[in-house]
């Protein structure tokens, strides 16, 4: 009897995606207007704040959220 051979499988190695964070930050001026930005080149949540207040002036208060 011959013995069979199999030809041994390789396990599939799926490509790791990876997702990008995009940030949303709530602005509110020192004279009560309020603004809304959407940061998508940032790498954490500190990044996005350094983001904003660079393109911003005299904020009185800033929120940041991860954008779902």
């Amino acid at each position: 009897m011959a013995a069979t051979q199999r030809k041994a499988s390789r396990t599939r190695v799926q490509p790791v995606v990876q997702r990008r964070v995009e940030y949303i930050a709530a602005v509110r001026y020192l004279d009560g207007s309020r603004e809304l930005f959407y940061v998508r080149n940032a790498d954490n949540l500190a990044d996005a704040r350094e983001l904003v207040m660079l393109e911003v002036d005299d904020v009185s208060s800033l929120m940041i959220a991860e954008r779902h």
